[in-house]
């Protein structure tokens, strides 16, 4: 099936059209560091043997290279398409449900077992997922080994680092998949992968009047890659964040604060080359309130028992999924923190990021 825009409409022009037709495939796109998340119950040997702490999120060094094949051959695992950006494209595509492959993901990955299982996850999920593959370095993976209500994170980047921009973006079959695209998000985390195409995607989009996102996504990324991210600043519509990265922005700009809220009116206010939308900045700070700068607003999150959160890994993630459906369908901006709120409570109720079949927001 096809789904159309009809130009110079709007969807109140055709009462008896559903909402979904007006929507297009394609019309959402992320780019990242796409992993093969592989979770498994674990024993503590399984911990000792690779020196792991029963909670933490590290980067495998090479005494934990043989884990990943270990974990699957030793334990019952569980298969879900991973990573920052993947995760939030995916968590989008589950809120808005039909049509599918309204969201697109490039990233790269390699020719083996594990990317052929990460492909048909994508698909599971209904993601138009275009990777770049390529042989010399394996898919990425991260290992989540729980014991009990602990989860440790064990990520190997490898193929995700490989991601090369003349060899994937500036195809002319990929390019067309960034031009069909109004809205666009990429975490920080591809800042050490690829600049360049961080930044052809985010000039297209100011170029275009169209909306380009960026996370924050972790304190190092503000501290060791300031630099390529103060590049990609200017053409940053909304920007994302936590409270850690939010003061860690901070600190690295030199605004002399610690209030979330003037943070966020400081980062609102840095350069910017798209003079037609003003940035909107939105800080999540856990269970305390989300502040966004639309005139500075905190909006409080849903209450939930601390009994029934699972795992709030993927919550932040989830968040911006939430927010991102709604964006792309030209919500207020009140109406996509409210789909963040919800998705991030539906995720920390599961383990890793993962969710019903179909969501219950109205």
């Amino acid at each position: 099936m096809t789904f159309i825009r009809i130009l110079g409409s709007s969807p109140s022009f055709f009462p008896l059209l559903p909402k979904q037709l007006i929507l297009l495939q394609n019309a959402l796109f992320g780019m990242g560091n796409p992993l093969l998340d592989i979770c498994a119950v674990v024993d503590k040997d399984f911990l000792d043997k690779y020196g792991l702490k029963p909670n933490d999120q590290i980067l495998a060094e090479e005494k934990h290279k043989e884990m990943f094949e270990e974990i699957v051959k030793k334990f019952k695992v569980e298969y879900h398409a991973g990573g920052a950006t993947q995760n939030s494209v995916k968590v989008a595509q589950w809120m808005i449900q039909e049509p599918h492959k309204v969201a697109t993901f490039f990233g790269c990955i390699g020719k083996d077992k594990f990317g052929k299982i990460l492909k048909e996850k994508a698909e599971e999920a209904h993601v138009d997922a275009h990777y770049y593959e390529q042989s010399e370095e394996p898919t990425g993976t991260c290992a989540a080994c729980i014991t009990g209500d602990n989860r440790s994170l064990v990520a190997n980047l490898a193929a995700a680092n490989c991601y090369k921009k003349e060899k994937h973006l500036d195809l002319e079959e990929n390019w067309k998949l960034v031009e069909k695209a109004e809205v666009y998000y990429i975490a920080g985390f591809f800042l050490t992968v690829s600049l360049e195409s961080i930044l052809k995607v985010a000039k297209h989009a100011s170029e275009n009047n169209k909306i380009f996102c960026l996370n924050l996504s972790a304190p190092f990324i503000c501290e060791f890659f300031k630099e390529a991210l103060m590049k990609v600043m200017p053409y940053v519509d909304i920007l994302f964040g936590n409270e850690t990265e939010a003061a860690a922005f901070a600190q690295e700009r030199g605004f002399e604060t610690e209030d979330i809220e003037e943070i966020a009116k400081k980062a609102q206010s840095l350069p910017k080359e798209n003079k037609k939308r003003q940035r909107i900045v939105v800080f999540t700070q856990g269970k305390e309130g989300t502040v966004m700068t639309k005139g500075v607003e905190t909006f409080p999150v849903l209450e939930i028992n601390q009994s029934e959160i699972v795992d709030t890994t993927g919550a932040g993630d989830a968040f911006v999924g939430g927010f991102l459906s709604q964006l792309v369908q030209d919500k207020t901006f009140e109406q996509c923190i409210r789909a963040g709120h919800y998705s991030a409570n539906v995720i920390i109720r599961h383990a890793g990021c993962t969710f019903p079949e179909k969501p219950d927001f109205h």
